[in-house]
Formats: structure tokens, C-alpha cells, sequence
């Protein structure tokens, strides 16, 4: 071997591994029965969409300096108390990429104080809703009486209406799940909420001019990325995205963002804020695809979408239920979505979302009874 091919052949050769490494095989998309096998190992799972009261949105939950494992303690245990087992929970790709090992540390935190109230939890990497333009630091104060006026897209435009920038995020996606990959405090992973959302019945003209012009088809274009990505880390939690508007009557006929989450999920999960005659041919409609059903986002009492009789009808139905909302804090979610376009001066007399104060009392004594009563939560 000559002197410059001695000098090539370590480069070949870490080459070698590094491409080898790089196509190793992910992991197929679960059958219907490892999928319904997974499921029966599962209590029946019921929780809510959480957020600490003092975090506006995902930056300021994760960031080093507001993170808030007080607030996270007290709040998870008036959810065990609740009968909650599990809770649907924001991550933000930024945390990742400036702070990586601190914002690992701190999921870890989280997850060990949910274990100590008995409550597991389900991951959402990324998300379509809200603000389009995510930036890390200091964030901004909530818009008084306005709701979600602080939540943040993950991605930000910027990376989701540029293709070349997607693969940014596969570290992001492939280093956080294979962390996590074994671990048995997370139920699931939910990859990217609503990542073709529009966004213009919250930002309205101004969406016109931050949103993407071509959203729907540059998120389809991720999310399929970000399933291959998800099954390269291995996961022995289930992948899931959940469609969101319906109805799915015809498989054949869905939007081509709705078949990849229907045709790549592991587990079937869906959103609906309507209530029991809107949600019951929703769920009929998605049996037929023979996985296990979780409803990962529902509630908004003036829509008609109530606990009663919805809880008890997704426990009758074996179907997973994370109502939207739990503390009213600084998302301020308890105002309805409509309070982007209408002015109010306080909080509205039947409220959005949400079910405790920040006192830990309840908006209505008579609905947390019947969660209790459908859960097997604590009674006083």
C-alpha cells in the first residue's frame, strides 16, 4: 500500500461506517395486532392535553430558565387525583437544537415526577398550530382575554416551506426518540399535530401573510420524512399523527396529508371538538382500519364537546381520551377561539377548555365529579 492510499484508507473506511450507519434499517410499521396487542397490555388511557399554568407555550415549559417542575409537580398530582393517567404533552425542535443535553435532562425530569403520580405520557415533537415564526429566549406576555395567544408552530415556517432545511429536524427526531426509545413512562408518540393547520380562524390576515402559501403540501412532505425517522430510532412506544378535521368515510378519497397519518400510524388517533353525535361516526368510520383508537384532543363545552357523555362514551368504546386543557393559565384556553376576532373584557361564563383554577379548584364541581366517577379518581 502506497503512502497516499495509506492516508485515504481511514477516510474510506469511516466513510464506510458512517453510510452504513446511516442506512441501517428502521423498524416497520407495527401490524394491526402488535398494534391491539399493545393496547390490551394499556390500562384504559384518559388524561388531558398538558401544560403548566406559567408556561405560555412549549419555549417557556422546556427553556432552562422557566422551566417550573413545582408548578408541574402540584399540577400532575390534581391530575392523578382527577383519575388521570396520562397526559398529551408539547415539545419544541429549538430546545433541541441550542440546548440539547439540558432539554433532555429536563424531559427526564418531567417524566420522573408524572411517574410519581402514576402518570404516563404521550410526546408531540412537532406542531403545526399557531404562531409560524418560533423564537427562542424570553417570551412574550399572553394578549389579555385572548386564547393561545403565545403557542408556537414546530417547525417554523421558515424550515417547513423550505425541503432543502428539513432534514435539520432528523436529528431533532431520530436523537429524542432513540433516547427515549425504552422507556415505560411514555405511552406513545403523537410526530406532528396538525402540521397542514391554516391557522386562519386565530391569526386571520396576518396568517395570510406568515403562513405558507403551500402548507398543506410542504407538511405532507415532512411528516412523511418524520415517520421514516421516528422508525430508524427503534421505538417500543407506538408512532401516531392524528387527523383532525374529517369526516374519513372513504379511504380513497381522503387528502394525501390524511392518508399518511392513517396509512404510517402505528396506533389510529383523531381530534374532534363536537360533541356525541359528532364523534360516535368518527370513531366508526376509523375501526375500520383495525388499530387501536385514541382520541387525542376534545372538549370545548360551547361546541356541545362536554365530558358528559363524551368520557364516558370513549371508555365504553376502549377508546384513549385527552381532553384539550387542564390548569387555566397563561395559554388561556378557557376563552374560546373566536376571542382572536372578538373582543373580550374577561373570562367568558361557560369556559372553552380547561378544568381546574389555578388554586387547583374546579371550574364546575359537578363535571369533575363525573370524571372522577367515570376514572376511579380520588373522591373527597
Amino acid at each position: 500500500m502506497n503512502a497516499q492510499l495509506c492516508r485515504i484508507a481511514p477516510v474510506v473506511l469511516l466513510t464506510f461506517v458512517f453510510i452504513a450507519a446511516g442506512q441501517s434499517s428502521a423498524r416497520e410499521r407495527w401490524t394491526p395486532q402488535q398494534a391491539n396487542a399493545w393496547h390490551a397490555r394499556q390500562p384504559w388511557l384518559v388524561g388531558c392535553n398538558f401544560n403548566p399554568s406559567t408556561a405560555i407555550n412549549q419555549l417557556e415549559m422546556w427553556q432552562a430558565d422557566t422551566f417550573d417542575p413545582e408548578t408541574i409537580d402540584r399540577e400532575l398530582k390534581w391530575a392523578a387525583d382527577l383519575g388521570f393517567n396520562s397526559v398529551r404533552v408539547y415539545l419544541h425542535n429549538l430546545p433541541w437544537r441550542e440546548d440539547r443535553d439540558g432539554f433532555v435532562k429536563r424531559i427526564e425530569r418531567f417524566l420522573t415526577i408524572a411517574d410519581k403520580h402514576g402518570v404516563g405520557v404521550m410526546l408531540v415533537p412537532l406542531d403545526g398550530v399557531w404562531d409560524p415564526q418560533p423564537k427562542s429566549g424570553k417570551q412574550r406576555e399572553p394578549r389579555p382575554h385572548v386564547h393561545n395567544s403565545g403557542w408556537l408552530q414546530a417547525p417554523g415556517a421558515a424550515i417547513l416551506g423550505d425541503p432543502k432545511r428539513h432534514d435539520e429536524l432528523r436529528p431533532y427526531i431520530t436523537g429524542l426518540i432513540r433516547h427515549f426509545r425504552k422507556d415505560p413512562r411514555i405511552h406513545s408518540w403523537d410526530l406532528f399535530n396538525e402540521p397542514d393547520n391554516s391557522n386562519v380562524n386565530s391569526y386571520g390576515e396576518r396568517g395570510a401573510k406568515t403562513e405558507l402559501p403551500n402548507k398543506a403540501r410542504m407538511a405532507t412532505q415532512l411528516l412523511k420524512k418524520v415517520f421514516v425517522w421516528a422508525r430508524e430510532a427503534d421505538p417500543t412506544q407506538p408512532l401516531t399523527a392524528a387527523v383532525w378535521l374529517g369526516p374519513w368515510p372513504d379511504h380513497d378519497k381522503l387528502a394525501p396529508i390524511e392518508k399518511v397519518m392513517l396509512e404510517e400510524s402505528d396506533v389510529i388517533s383523531f381530534h374532534n371538538y363536537g360533541g356525541l353525535s359528532h364523534v360516535r361516526p368518527r370513531v366508526e368510520q376509523l375501526r375500520r382500519y383495525g388499530r387501536p383508537i385514541l382520541c387525542t384532543e376534545y372538549m370545548a363545552r360551547p361546541n356541545g364537546s362536554r365530558f358528559d357523555p363524551l368520557l364516558g362514551y370513549f371508555k365504553q368504546q376502549k377508546v384513549a381520551a385527552y381532553n384539550w386543557g387542564f390548569v387555566a393559565g397563561k395559554t388561556q384556553t378557557n376563552y374560546p377561539w373566536d376571542s382572536w376576532r372578538r373582543k373580550y373584557t374577561a373570562e367568558p361564563e361557560v369556559w372553552f377548555h380547561e378544568i381546574l383554577r389555578r388554586d387547583g379548584t374546579p371550574y364546575d364541581a359537578k363535571e369533575v365529579d363525573y370524571i372522577k366517577r367515570v376514572t376511579g379518581g380520588r373522591r373527597e
